[in-house]
């Protein structure tokens, strides 16, 4: 079982980045990556995430030291990044949390990854217009209705 220290490490590695290369990239600074890779400091949502697109690993994997393999969610990063832009953070966490729980329906067992796409894609859009409906009903946050 690697750490998040050591998956970072081991990914930039591979990838032949130096900290400072990684920091430019992710948008934070080589004392930063040096924080996560060899003080076990944990990045932010965001950071974490823009970490696993630049080092072509799955969020996930780098969120969860129990898991082994790098592509392990790696369908799901579509579906989060779209939540971000759509609604923002929140939304991305629940999309995370909502699309992970889902993933343990496909355990022990042999589904194709299309099958398992068109899962998510359709998880993905009925949150979505459930997120829709809401806003329609109950108006955005800052209290004004739409019209």
């Amino acid at each position: 079982m690697k750490t998040l220290s050591e998956k970072i490490q081991e990914a930039r590695n591979q990838l032949k980045l130096s900290r400072k290369e990684l920091g430019d990239l992710a948008g934070v600074s080589d004392r930063s990556v040096y924080a996560y890779e060899m003080m076990g400091v944990r990045p932010r949502k965001t950071v974490l995430r823009r970490l696993a697109d630049i080092l072509r690993v799955s969020p996930l994997y780098l969120d969860d030291d129990s898991i082994d393999d790098p592509q392990y969610g790696i369908e799901m990063k579509e579906h989060i990044a779209e939540a971000v832009s759509r609604y923002g953070e929140k939304a991305a966490k629940e999309m995370e949390l909502l699309l992970s729980l889902s993933t343990s329906l496909f355990a022990g067992g042999e589904v194709p990854q299309e099958d398992k796409d068109k899962f998510f894609d359709a998880l993905a859009s009925s949150y979505y217009a459930c997120r829709e409906e809401a806003r329609r009903r109950y108006g955005r946050k800052d209290g004004t209705k739409p019209m």
